[in-house]
């Protein structure tokens, strides 16, 4: 099979992969189309010494599996977790101490004719969500974790930092709260994008210090982090939906000062999310910025790190 492969940070289109055996309790997905994703580029940069299929962003139809999810379209939960670990047991399988995740550790991702992953992890694609739409399932399940871990109401201003694909995403869940919601970016094409949903958005240059409880950093720069942390108000709350390529460096002394409450961020729940984007709730659609055909995946990836540039699809098997 095809696939876009990555080794010592190099990309590469491979034709002579093998398809890959599903496990027990696994399905095995032909991938229709992957989305490319952040963290894939700062796996380009180093971010984590990964070797092999990029994607985690994808939507598919199952060929082998229960006979429930055959020929049906399915997305899928990035973490193929073992189930016996203290996180596991605990509840808390995506920190799961045994884990793999699709595209990112150990497991072979979705730039790639097929893929697989643990039935558990799929989850069937209605039937009125396109396949363009349900690619923004797992970025769109990340931007509701925020609300797994944090609650957000109508008396709450909450600043999101950051015009890009995810904050993009972050900013329409958060928009449903009902918060006092501000997004800033320095592009105001983006900004037009959530502007259109009735979102209040503004200029980096225009954020007061500490006037806000909760500020989201969806950049992925130290000087988000920076803007974000100094938005909040004492004893505010700082939730990091970016990785960081390298060390970032902070003032911790004004953390403890203000009594700063600090989360990461990362993978969410994927029902909700689907439901959402069933609904219509969250338009995704103005986000796509190209496509292109897993032949022509190198040109995508040079384009997805172009300045300005949202989401690029790779259509796989259409």
């Amino acid at each position: 099979m095809k696939g876009l492969w990555l080794e010592n940070q190099q990309l590469q289109l491979k034709a002579d992969l093998p398809i890959p055996e599903p496990k027990k309790d696994e399905a095995l997905v032909k991938v229709l189309q992957a989305g490319i994703c952040n963290t894939d580029l700062e796996l380009l940069r180093g971010y984590y010494p990964y070797q092999g299929v990029l994607g985690h962003e994808f939507v598919g139809v199952v060929e082998q599996g229960p006979q429930h999810l055959i020929n049906q379209r399915v997305v899928g939960e990035i973490n193929a977790v073992c189930g016996h670990c203290r996180f596991c047991r605990g509840g808390s399988p995506t920190h799961c101490e045994n884990r793999s995740v699709l595209g990112i550790v150990n497991r072979n991702g979705a730039f790639a004719d097929y893929l697989t992953l643990p039935v558990d992890n799929l989850h069937r694609v209605p039937d009125n969500v396109s396949n363009d739409v349900a690619t923004f399932t797992e970025p769109l399940a990340a931007a509701l974790e925020i609300q797994q871990q944090i609650s957000i109401n109508a008396t709450q201003r909450v600043l999101v930092v950051g015009d890009g694909k995810l904050g993009q995403l972050v900013a329409q869940t958060l928009a449903l709260t009902g918060c006092d919601l501000w997004v800033i970016g320095r592009h105001q094409e983006k900004l037009a994008n959530l502007a259109a949903r009735g979102i209040k958005t503004g200029l980096e240059t225009e954020v007061t210090e500490r006037s806000f409880d909760i500020a989201v950093e969806c950049t992925g720069n130290p000087q988000g982090f920076d803007l974000a942390r100094r938005s909040l108000y004492p004893r505010g709350i700082l939730v990091l939906k970016s990785t960081y390529v390298g060390k970032l460096t902070l003032d911790a002394s004004t953390l403890v000062v203000d009594e700063i409450t600090v989360i990461g961020s990362r993978c969410g729940p994927f029902a909700p999310a689907l439901k959402l984007l069933e609904q219509e709730q969250v338009d995704v659609k103005p986000l796509i910025h190209g496509r292109y055909p897993l032949e022509e995946g190198l040109e995508a990836f040079e384009i997805a790190q172009k300045q300005g540039i949202l989401k690029v699809l790779v259509e796989i098997n259409h």
